[in-house]
């Protein structure tokens, strides 16, 4: 391709409005402009990254046996009141109405579709098992939209939902895709590592998520880096504490903490270490308050606790007084005829710091069996590095990840309230086992710029840049043999496969230089005429951080080797 038969419109500076990187960069090199808020269009240089990665998605996925078809993106209201989402996804479904006043939405996701599809078409055990998927855009209208194609209302999405027989099926089509959605990840050059997750909203029992790892990502992931364990902090266990609770030895007593409420504060009026006080939270659930204690340098994970209680939300400051008898700050176990859960952490304590249930009052010297019976000790709290994996084979580390795939064993959650049945070897009728494998694609173009970036602008990794080569020549316009030799070296790399962008632009080098490495183009040849007299143009690689000199004669095969490699 020519530059002066394609569309390039970079700019100098970002709107003020991007925040993150990939943000700022892509709208920068031109990939996209925004239309409104959470809406772009991915303009002809944003186009060729996002079809690069669509490539790869697919022919993995044809690769493992998968079929693709495509759905319809407005969907029949009917189906998802059928399903019981309609009401329950909430106010991230588009809804709308067609000339009829029927109510049909926008799809964010299409288990209700393909299970309808498999309900009319599969009737027998032997046309299972089944892994549908496509590629195709979707909707949801997110409260609050940013950080450009990262969390977008509209997106490009690639969704598989898999049927089987049984159970032993869906395990063996889920390690598949597992399998398929490492290599679709190392196909496109970046780092990555699948995590154990939660289910969400989707719903179903096993669930693995595929992180990029970036420092910018959204996602906190826990991995134990002498063992292949790794899961979503939301969901990754904390282990009992080695070690047993030693006897107190602290006399118990009251003391004024007057305007000390948060741990901070109360630490630094008492002296003591976080790690020695002992959070109390009050939380309702089903009209019924629980007091939660967690240590006091530790994070209550809300998703564990609603594991363990249900639907719960956090007490109403009147809640506090009704049941506790102070304000929020000052609350504890201690004499509390609430009903009392513990963190594992907290089980290892003595002589720990609480509140009192007095307005600016706290307790010290508190141990558990002699000044408050021993609870229910439960895991509710965030992981935190340092803390021994679950796999016991080491310590944890944190890193930040962004979820660009997610993998879900869904069970028979849609296809028994669909009525999606088949008839087994004995003819009797059986709900069939589902699976669900999402990965998102305009979500990867975003995150792969977050983890390949630097000062001067993106450095895609050659899977999915645009154009794996640059030719840039210096005074094309004024120099024939510049020109020729430009255009002779295109014409054969071009013959030779490669995908690659001549800079026929009557610009100065500064700035060909420069939008090359803002688009982020990974090899890039310089044809000057100082070079040629020597037989000489000029290659460096986007991450290089010096130019070298190779024979003309020899840029093409050093141009397919490089790619190659």
């Amino acid at each position: 391709m020519r530059t002066s038969r394609f569309f390039i419109s970079t700019l100098k500076e970002a709107p003020s409005e991007a925040e993150l990187v990939s943000h700022r960069l892509m709208l920068r090199a031109g990939l996209i402009r925004r239309l409104a808020s959470g809406l772009y269009t991915w303009m002809p240089m944003g186009l060729k990254v996002l079809r690069k990665v669509e490539t790869v998605v697919r022919e993995e996925m044809d690769a493992s046996g998968a079929i693709e078809l495509l759905m319809p993106a407005v969907q029949p209201a009917e189906l998802w009141q059928e399903s019981g989402r309609w009401e329950f996804y909430g106010a991230e479904l588009l809804r709308l109405k067609d000339r009829h006043q029927r109510d049909f939405c926008f799809g964010p996701t299409h288990e209700e579709v393909i299970t309808d599809v498999a309900r009319r078409e599969v009737k027998s055990y032997k046309q299972l098992p089944l892994n549908f998927y496509q590629i195709q855009t979707k909707f949801r209208d997110e409260i609050r939209p940013r950080f450009g194609v990262m969390r977008a209302r509209e997106f490009v999405m690639k969704d598989a939902y898999s049927f089987h027989a049984d159970f032993g099926s869906l395990e063996e089509t889920y390690r598949i895709m597992h399998a398929t959605y490492c290599r679709i990840f190392e196909r496109l050059g970046l780092k990555f590592r699948p995590v154990a997750a939660d289910t969400g909203s989707i719903g179903g029992t096993g669930s693995h998520e595929f992180h990029v790892l970036a420092d910018s990502g959204e996602d906190a992931i826990a991995f134990c880096p002498d063992s292949d364990y790794a899961a979503n902090v939301e969901l990754a266990e904390a282990v009992f504490p080695e070690g047993k609770r030693q006897e107190g030895k602290m006399a118990f007593s009251k003391m004024p903490t007057p305007g000390a409420k948060t741990i901070e504060e109360v630490s630094a009026f008492m002296g003591v270490t976080p790690e020695t006080l002992v959070k109390s939270l009050l939380v309702v659930q089903d009209d019924q308050p629980h007091l939660v204690l967690l240590r006091g340098d530790h994070q209550l994970n809300e998703i564990k606790l609603g594991k363990i209680l249900g639907d719960w939300r956090f007490a109403t400051e009147e809640e506090v007084e009704r049941y506790m008898g102070c304000r929020p700050g000052y609350i504890g176990p201690v004499g509390s005829k609430v009903r009392v859960i513990a963190d594992r952490a907290v089980s290892v304590l003595s002589d720990f710091v609480c509140g009192a249930n007095e307005n600016g009052h706290h307790l010290k010297g508190v141990n558990f069996g002699r000044d408050l019976d021993v609870p229910k000790f439960e895991d509710f709290r965030n992981v935190v590095e340092g803390d021994p994996s679950p796999d016991g084979k080491g310590m944890l580390a944190i890193c930040r990840g962004i979820e660009v795939g997610h993998i879900f064993q869904l069970r028979t959650k849609y296809s028994e309230k669909l009525q999606a049945s088949f008839l087994d070897e004995s003819g009797k009728s059986k709900i069939m086992e589902m699976g669900c494998y999402g990965i998102g694609v305009s979500r990867i173009v975003a995150a792969a710029i977050e983890q390949n970036h630097d000062d001067k602008g993106i450095c895609f990794p050659d899977a999915i840049a645009p154009f794996k080569v640059a030719i840039v020549p210096i005074g094309m316009k004024k120099s024939d043999i510049v020109r020729e030799a430009a255009e002779s070296l295109y014409a054969k790399l071009m013959e030779a496969g490669m995908d690659v962008l001549l800079d026929d632009r009557d610009e100065r080098p500064g700035v060909m230089f420069a939008d090359m490495e803002l688009i982020g183009i990974p090899h890039r040849i310089v044809v000057g005429e100082r070079g040629l007299k020597e037989g000489q143009v000029e290659y460096q690689g986007r991450r290089d951080e010096a130019a070298k000199s190779i024979p003309i004669l020899d840029a093409v095969s050093f141009l397919v080797e490089s790619c190659a490699a």
